[in-house]
């Protein structure tokens, strides 16, 4: 390990130890897309530790997007969404190596993005259909651990989160409509998801404008998306540093023995 374990990590290091965070520090992790999933999922990558990132969005900052998204703010309309959270993560970590990919991720692009570093995990936080499965297809293709997000829009609560194998949603139309381009492309397992069985209400969907390349526009609420983009993080962060996740009932067997036993 190169670098040494900087003094503002101490809380993480008091919960994880040096071990993990050094690989941490070692891993280079792709997010693409920086709405309200992908860019709050950035920003805990860097906050955990991570100190190669690359980012990918070709979107400016519009005033609908304040109501969810890190980068969107009254003073960086029009601006790139790439340019602002580059400012937001070097001024969380100075030290931070950043990658900058404003270019959308049509299919073409996506082996060369992908190709380019040997990234330690990809966050697909892509909202457009196509590129989504492309991405996710190339990822698979290439070996590289992927985590997607499906459709934070439309849902309010967050307990119906889960993480799950792609097999294995339901109730979520883009869940839907990424399956059956995946089992075209001859992959019908095998890829993490975040997403939520909550029935999105019908009346909430509109279409959209001739221009967008989206098919239709749902309504969003601000925590949801950061919830989806908090746990596509923690995915990552945990696969990288080889953090066990917490079972309950685990320790039940080392806490026994401390129990009054009563006769």
């Amino acid at each position: 390990m190169a670098n040494e374990i900087p003094a503002w990590m101490g809380r993480t290091r008091l919960l994880l130890g040096d071990g993990p965070i050094e690989k941490l520090m070692d891993a280079h992790v792709l997010v693409a897309g920086l709405g309200g999933v992908g860019g709050i999922a950035a920003e805990m990558l860097v906050r955990a530790g991570i100190s190669e990132i690359s980012i990918a969005d070709a979107d400016t900052v519009e005033a609908s997007n304040r109501n969810r998204q890190i980068p969107a703010l009254k003073s960086t309309e029009d601006r790139l969404k790439t340019e602002v959270m580059v400012e937001r993560l070097l001024d969380i970590n100075p030290e931070v190596k950043i990658h900058v990919i404003d270019r959308y991720l049509k299919d073409g692009f996506i082996p060369e993005v992908l190709e380019r570093y040997r990234y330690d995990y990809v966050l697909d936080c892509i909202d457009t259909l196509t590129p989504k499965v492309n991405l996710i297809w190339h990822s698979k293709r290439l070996e590289l651990p992927i985590v997607s997000s499906m459709g934070a829009g439309g849902k309010i609560d967050p307990v119906g989160l889960q993480i799950v194998d792609i097999s294995e949603t339901k109730h979520c139309n883009l869940a839907k409509y990424v399956r059956k381009r995946l089992i075209r492309m001859g992959i019908r397992k095998g890829v993490d998801v975040v997403y939520s069985e909550e029935l999105a209400d019908p009346k909430r969907i509109i279409e959209a404008p001739e221009g967008n390349p989206k098919k239709s526009l749902i309504g969003t609420m601000s925590y949801m998306p950061a919830i989806f983009g908090c746990t596509m993080a923690s995915v990552a962060i945990r696969n990288i540093a080889a953090i066990k996740s917490y079972e309950p009932g685990a320790n039940k067997k080392e806490r026994d023995p401390f129990k009054v036993k009563r006769r």
